[in-house]
């Protein structure tokens, strides 16, 4: 089999004070990496868009998981392992665990970061859905300082984002639940393991006296990135558990989702599977209610 390969060129920066100046002197030149997982599967020919590369994974200013009275904050290169084997991760934020098991193998698990995950852009990426139904943020940092912004706005498009040209992504916060909530995720792929997503879904919520007070849903692979359901969580916040309009809110959904047919699916399965996976939701929802 013959492969087109490509020069690289890698640097290892010894601090995060260097990675940010090389990208203030050359934006748009050096694309750091993390766990490096997706650098050699570029698309056909097999010749990398980037060939100049900044190798993010000796920074430990980057790892890590800190916990406050209010957030669980991430370095951008935790791991999916690191997620998985934090308890206080399994007690706030199950979708993360779940979605961090779904990941691939045990080797990228291993080895890929948060942070990479949703620098890669991939609609079918695995742990944004669960971090936008957590209403995550992620840090920008540049020489000129530093800024959060809600992940929900942080893709513009496919691997399009706000992120500027001489800025590197951190951290990941996440607000510590208030109470007792519902969590949901599910992947939907051809194997029932090391399977790209077909559709995936993660939910929180919570309920007061009987009614929906909070309601979140990300979803990957129904879009041009991952997306939060604007349209269909609002017919479900602040209404009564008992009597959600499920039919009204499954039509919302379609107007928050846009799939495409590709070599893994139709847009017309993902339509389908994602109304089924949001109902899902709900009667779950309804039940915890009940």
């Amino acid at each position: 089999m013959r492969v087109l390969t490509a020069e690289y060129e890698v640097k290892m920066p010894h601090s995060l004070d260097e990675v940010l100046r090389i990208l203030a002197e050359e934006p748009g030149v050096w694309r750091p990496i993390a766990g490096g997982t997706d650098v050699m599967v570029p698309p056909p020919p097999h010749v990398p868009e980037h060939t100049q590369y900044l190798d993010l994974t000796g920074l430990d200013a980057l790892k890590g998981i800190a916990i406050d009275e209010a957030y669980m904050v991430f370095g951008a290169l935790t791991t999916f392992t690191e997620v998985r084997e934090k308890k206080e991760v399994h007690r706030h934020f199950p979708n993360l665990i779940k979605s961090a098991r779904a990941t691939a193998a045990l080797a990228i698990q291993n080895r890929g970061t948060l942070g990479g995950n949703i620098m890669n852009g991939s609609p079918a990426a695995d742990t944004p859905p669960s971090l936008l139904a957590y209403d995550a943020e992620v840090e920008l940092r540049s020489v000129n300082g530093a800024r959060w912004e809600r992940l929900e706005d942080f893709w513009t498009g496919y691997k399009q984002f706000t992120r500027k040209a001489d800025e590197l992504l951190t951290r990941i916060r996440v607000r510590i639940p208030n109470g007792r909530g519902f969590h949901f995720y599910r992947k939907v792929g051809t194997r029932a393991a090391q399977s790209i997503s077909k559709v995936s879904m993660a939910c929180y919520a919570r309920l007061d006296q009987g009614k929906v007070v909070e309601f979140r849903v990300g979803a990957g692979a129904v879009a041009p990135c991952c997306v939060r359901t604007r349209h269909a969580e609002a017919m479900i916040l602040g209404r009564d558990v008992a009597s959600l309009p499920v039919r009204e809110a499954r039509e919302a959904l379609m107007l928050d989702i846009s799939p495409i047919d590709d070599i893994r699916s139709t847009a017309k399965y993902r339509r389908t599977v994602a109304g089924n996976v949001f109902e899902q939701i709900l009667e779950e929802l309804a039940r915890l209610g009940g």
